[in-house]
């Protein structure tokens, strides 16, 4: 089927590691033209590489911390200025700090993590609907976590990924009659592809640093289908979501893809 995705103005955010970069080469195989913001610009210059070779029609490096006052602006006036619209926005930012709920009493860790996974979130979303508003559509996706859910060692993570969805949801009821949909995708573990991130991932210290060899195989045995996510399960998906012919009627929806980790 064809997904009607050729040529269409994509944003994915967090997109230089692992789930991200697994999303920058799905809307790459479409022949996506998609701008890639994220803070890593070495890691995304490696990307890009792979997207161009894949298939992308293009892709723009914006190095930004986007937590940063204005960010979501810049991200959205790079594909304006670019190709004169947004067509979707993927907010996949992330980063996370696994620990029990009594030991992360840090208030500036739990600050990084709402900023990071929430607050960009908003403000990307905020910007995005201006062009898709104007234009009369679009399609939003956000990445957030089985761990929405209820998750151990995952509270404040989680916390934030929950807050995504009432944020997708909300975004869904108020933007459809501008003829925007909002969608959700909640990964499982997904463990990167041999050099899938770069210095600045929370995957860069080692996979131990994470995830230990035996918490993995316990959310193997725990997962119905008995196998890792992959980025490009999460990719497919959320390539599905953003196509105005394939998903042109969902909107406000979780798709959980995690080998049914957790079945929302």
């Amino acid at each position: 089927m064809d997904l009607e995705l050729a040529e269409a103005r994509v944003i994915v955010t967090g997109g230089a590691s692992n789930i991200g970069r697994g999303i920058v080469h799905g809307f790459a195989r479409e022949g996506a033209r998609i701008v890639l913001a994220d803070r890593d610009g070495e890691q995304a210059l490696r990307v890009r590489d792979e997207a161009m070779a894949l298939g992308a029609s293009a892709l723009e490096v914006l190095e930004i911390d986007l937590t940063d006052d204005g960010a979501g602006t810049r991200v959205a006036a790079r594909a304006v200025d670019a190709w004169g619209g947004l067509d979707v926005l993927v907010n996949n930012a992330g980063w996370s700090v696994p620990g029990f709920l009594t030991e992360q009493t840090d208030r500036a860790l739990w600050q990084r993590t709402v900023e990071t996974n929430l607050f960009t979130a908003i403000d990307c979303t905020q910007a995005a609907l201006v062009p898709m508003g104007e234009a009369g559509t679009g399609a939003i996706v956000f990445i957030s976590s089985d761990a929405a859910f209820g998750a151990i060692r995952q509270g404040v993570y989680g916390t934030t990924k929950a807050g995504l969805i009432a944020l997708a949801r909300t975004t869904a009821r108020e933007q459809g009659r501008r003829g925007i949909r909002s969608n959700v995708v909640c990964p499982g573990l997904v463990l990167p592809d041999e050099g899938g991130v770069g210095s600045a991932s929370l995957w860069a210290a080692g996979r131990d640093a994470v995830f230990d060899d035996d918490q993995i195989e316990y959310v193997r045995r725990q997962t119905p289908l008995r196998r890792l996510t992959t980025p490009d399960d999460i990719a497919d998906a959320v390539v599905w979501l953003s196509s105005p012919r394939a998903a042109r009627q969902v909107t406000g929806q979780v798709v959980a893809v995690g080998g049914g980790s957790v079945m929302p």
